[in-house]
């Protein structure tokens, strides 16, 4: 264990403009020489979704390197973590090695950032795991959804490290009236999305629940809403770009932009501000 010091810690709200109504992650800006146990043991105590710790890159590519943790785990990629540990980065006096984007290394691999009009985006990496998911797996989840199988419109392993799989449902109505059950599933890392009506401001409504690592709701998720955006621009289902809601249930107010460029890259962008600066005693 290292000698405790004080490091630059900074919380950042991530994908909504309002005042604390997206989804925080807290931002240690120098982890190094922590051990795996005491950053595991800092997620556990914040409870948020994610806590990162920012290290030097180990490739020449990369402008930094994150470590990403839930309360139940390390994660090898993260979308609302990625976005805000950027910002976090960018505001403590991070100069990116190239001018028109950010590089970060991560368990995944190497993840592009840019920088928008007040946002941040990111390319979403490859799935490790796509397709249909399997008829067993299916079941157990709208099992524990409490729905019929025949309310499933399509679903998908959207998998790009966390282990995300997604059910399409008709309507967002119906995917903010589910309530589920994860003590029938307690490794669950899934999330369910539905169409708002026409000529709404957000084409869908997003819900991920990951228990597995200890989040029994995200309020808004990056890494889910990069494989389902992947998926969906794929195969037509969508237009090129669209914009998601997620968090209503949780009282959040979280906005997500998807889009895919013409070789599919899928970007995934929204706000990024800190609400909090100051030092943590690690």
């Amino acid at each position: 264990m290292t000698m405790p010091r004080n490091r630059s810690f900074v919380q950042v709200d991530v994908f909504s403009t309002s005042p604390y109504s997206g989804n925080p992650v807290a931002v240690v800006l120098d982890g190094t020489g922590l051990s795996d146990e005491e950053m595991q043991g800092l997620a556990r105590w914040t409870d948020l979704s994610e806590t990162t710790f920012v290290l030097p890159p180990t490739v020449p590519e990369a402008d930094y390197r994150l470590r990403i943790f839930a309360p139940g785990g390390e994660l090898p990629f993260a979308g609302h973590p990625t976005l805000g540990s950027a910002r976090a980065w960018l505001e403590g006096g991070g100069t990116p090695r190239h001018d028109d984007r950010i590089v970060q290394e991560c368990g995944a691999g190497l993840v592009t950032v840019r920088q928008g009009a007040g946002t941040l985006a990111f390319a979403a990496p490859p799935r490790v795991r796509e397709g249909a998911l399997e008829e067993d797996q299916l079941l157990r989840i709208v099992g524990a959804f409490g729905i019929s199988r025949d309310r499933v419109v399509a679903h998908e392993w959207v998998d790009n490290g966390p282990g995300w799989a997604v059910v399409r449902l008709a309507t967002a109505k119906e995917v903010l009236a589910l309530e589920p059950d994860f003590s029938l599933l307690p490794d669950a890392m899934v999330g369910a999305i539905g169409a708002h009506p026409d000529g709404s401001r957000h084409a869908f409504e997003m819900r991920t629940f990951a228990p597995g690592v200890g989040v029994p709701e995200d309020p808004a998720c990056g890494s889910m809403n990069a494989g389902v955006g992947q998926w969906l621009t794929a195969t037509g289902a969508v237009p090129s770009s669209y914009r998601v809601s997620q968090g209503t249930r949780l009282g959040r107010a979280a906005s997500i932009e998807i889009s895919a460029d013409a070789d599919g890259t899928v970007w995934v962008s929204g706000a990024a501000v800190v609400r909090i600066r100051g030092t943590i005693t690690l």
